[in-house]
């Protein structure tokens, strides 16, 4: 039985919270692509090296997302949570340790699999604790986790000046464990006291149960809006600094850029908000026909501030804006009983298609260059606004 605290108002702790520990964990990860220009000459590996250890982090990442929310579905949601915290906290631990390669990448690891649980579950566990205003909590929820993506850059070049990059993953270790103490002392538990048997976590983990909703054609469109979207995005963001400085910026610029890819992340709570008095698809079709613009924007714009200054802007709001939404869509379109594992299974898959994206796009800048490989990227966002038409087409006319 949830907690008597749940089932009345929860006040902003809880997206203080969740929302912060997401903050810190899109920060860490995306940290990573801001330091690939120096770590390139540092530790004398290729892009194609950096974007193998990218990918070998986003793919840990998208395989906790299924058991992370089965057991959330089973145990207790925030004591997920908080395990997966501490174990992004120990991957920093590691990045402080002297630089290689190698504990380079058990470093990302860490961070990929402890970040990977987070988000499943948070989806769920505001989605519990705020019924009415869904959307709006996953807006700025997702806002907060794309301040991450803000603060990175320039916190990277910050320390890269003054106390060296490792300052940076303690600092950033060190406001993770403060945040899950406070998750764990003031967040609302659906299922405290509850005591589930090996027997029941077996067959929580079995994915047979999640299937349901795959049944579905509409249900398996919107899958594959997911997976294209995702495919083209982590391949962007991974190596956009890199490739901004390819096309003759120079590297505190296109930081600067990289975060503006961010910044804008605020339209999350203006589509959050939107999704839930207007409806979700036509929205989604629409985010993610600019952001299909501004890849190919980006692409064929000129190699001065202006023109690669907007499409990055643009290619935020696109897909920024898609984030809140396809989490509220998801959200209603999935059983409430098999909520966290079901969206778990959607986000192994769509994290497993986008873990993909840094290794391919690293080997096709190596063999060719970072245009042909932003134009792939391109082609795959415009088959995620096709599918999003397919599927809204598809809905109408049920």
């Amino acid at each position: 039985m949830a907690d008597d605290h749940a089932t009345s108002s929860p006040g902003v702790e809880p997206l203080v919270f969740v929302g912060g520990l997401w903050l810190t964990a899109k920060l860490a990860r995306y940290s990573f692509p801001a330091l690939f220009p120096t770590l390139e000459v540092s530790l004398s590996v290729s892009n194609g090296e950096l974007g193998v250890a990218y990918t070998a982090m986003l793919l840990v990442y998208a395989l906790v997302q299924f058991p992370s929310g089965a057991l959330a579905d089973a145990l207790d949601d925030v004591r997920v949570i908080a395990a997966g915290a501490a174990t992004a906290a120990a991957g920093a631990v590691v990045l402080l340790l002297p630089t290689s390669y190698a504990l380079l990448v058990a470093g990302m690891l860490l961070v990929g699999l402890g970040t990977g649980v987070h988000k499943t579950v948070a989806v769920g566990l505001l989605a519990r604790l705020y019924p009415s205003r869904t959307g709006r909590a996953l807006g700025v929820f997702d806002t907060l986790g794309t301040i991450g993506g803000v603060v990175a850059p320039p916190a990277v070049v910050f320390a890269l000046s003054s106390a060296g990059w490792q300052a940076h993953f303690a600092v950033v270790g060190g406001v993770v464990a403060l945040l899950t103490v406070g998750l764990l002392a003031r967040v609302p538990r659906a299922n405290a006291g509850v005591q589930a048997s090996v027997s029941d976590l077996r067959d929580r983990l079995a994915v047979r149960p999640y299937l349901g909703p795959f049944r579905d054609r509409g249900f398996l469109l919107f899958v594959a809006v997911t997976l294209c979207f995702s495919f083209a995005y982590n391949g962007v963001v991974a190596f956009l600094p890199t490739y901004l400085v390819e096309r003759g910026l120079s590297e505190p610029t296109a930081a600067l850029l990289y975060s503006g890819l961010f910044a804008v992340s605020v339209v999350q709570v203006v589509t959050g908000g939107l999704s839930d008095r207007l409806g979700r698809l036509p929205l989604v079709v629409g985010v993610l026909t600019l952001a299909t613009g501004a890849l190919v924007g980006l692409v064929t714009a000129g190699g001065t501030l202006l023109p690669l200054g907007v499409a990055t802007l643009l290619l935020g709001v696109g897909s920024h804006g898609f984030r809140p939404v396809r989490a509220a869509y998801l959200s209603a379109a999935i059983p409430d009983e098999i909520a966290g594992g079901g969206l778990g299974l959607v986000r192994t898959l769509l994290m497993g298609v986008g873990a993909v994206a840094p290794a391919t796009v690293g080997i096709v800048a190596d063999a060719t260059s970072f245009r042909v490989a932003f134009s792939v990227l391109a082609g795959t966002m415009a088959l995620a606004a096709g599918f999003a038409l397919l599927t809204a087409l598809y809905r109408r006319g049920e």
